[in-house]
C-alpha cells in the first residue's frame, strides 16, 4: 500500500502499480494499493482503497476501508457527512467553529463519531452511478449497489441491492456458486497468479472447474 499525506494527482495511462490520481482529485491520509485509478475531482480522506479498485469523477469517500478489485462509479458517496439534528440549530456552525469565528478550533467530538462509523467496502463490489453508502454499513464481497441506491445497513455477499432505501433484488449467484467463488479468495493472488488465471477470470464455469 501507498501512504497518501496529501496529493493533488496527476493521470498516466496505462495504469502502474503506482495509483493514478486525477489532477483534480484530492487524496489526504489515505492509503492506497497498487493499480489503483482516482477519477476527476474526487474528494478522498481518511481512507483505504485497496489494489485494482477504482473510482470514477466527483466521488467522494471519507472514513471508509475499500477492498480489492472495487468498480465505483461517479457521483457515489461512502460515508457522508452528517448534521446535529439533536441540537437547537443542525447549521455546521456548532462544529465548524472556526469558520465563523466563533472559536479558536472546531468541535473535533463531532468529526470523530464519523471516524467510529466507517463504511466498510469488501472485494469485487460494484457501486453504481450516484449511489449513496451511509456510516457504519458493510458491503460484502461480490455484492452490487444499483444506480441512486441508499444504502442504510448491511449488504449480504453477492446480493444486489436497489432502491431508497437500498433493499434486495436479487443475487449474482446461487448461495453455493458464490460460496466456491468467495473460497478461492482470488482478489488476493499475486500478479503473476491474475495472469495466468485471467482467461478464466472471464468465464464462470470455466472458473469453477479449475479454481473452485
Amino acid at each position: 500500500m501507498y501512504e497518501i499525506a496529501e496529493h493533488d494527482g496527476f493521470q498516466s495511462k496505462p495504469l502502474t502499480e503506482e495509483p493514478t490520481i486525477h489532477p483534480s482529485a484530492t487524496v489526504r491520509e489515505s492509503r492506497l494499493g497498487a493499480w489503483t485509478q482516482i477519477g476527476e475531482h474526487v474528494r478522498m480522506r481518511e481512507s483505504t482503497f485497496d489494489d485494482y479498485s477504482y473510482i470514477v469523477r466527483q466521488g467522494s469517500v471519507a472514513n471508509a476501508t475499500v477492498g480489492k478489485f472495487c468498480s465505483i462509479a461517479s457521483f457515489v458517496r461512502l460515508n457522508p457527512g452528517n448534521h446535529p439534528t439533536d441540537r437547537p440549530t443542525q447549521h455546521h456552525l456548532t462544529y465548524r467553529r472556526r469558520q465563523y469565528d466563533l472559536d479558536d478550533a472546531d468541535e473535533e467530538a463531532f468529526f470523530e463519531w464519523r471516524r467510529d462509523q466507517p463504511v466498510t467496502v469488501e472485494h469485487d463490489v460494484w457501486i453504481g452511478h450516484g449511489a449513496t453508502v451511509m456510516p457504519d454499513v458493510e458491503i460484502g464481497t461480490g455484492a452490487v449497489v444499483g444506480a441512486g441506491a441508499v444504502v442504510t445497513r448491511d449488504v449480504e455477499p453477492y446480493s444486489m441491492v436497489a432502491g431508497v432505501p437500498a433493499e434486495p433484488i436479487g443475487r449474482r449467484f446461487d448461495r453455493e456458486t458464490a460460496d466456491r467463488i468467495e473460497a478461492t479468495e482470488w482478489w488476493h493472488w499475486s500478479r503473476s497468479e491474475l495472469e495466468e488465471a485471467f482467461e478464466a477470470l472471464t468465464d464462470l464455469e470455466t472458473f469453477l472447474a479449475e479454481y473452485a
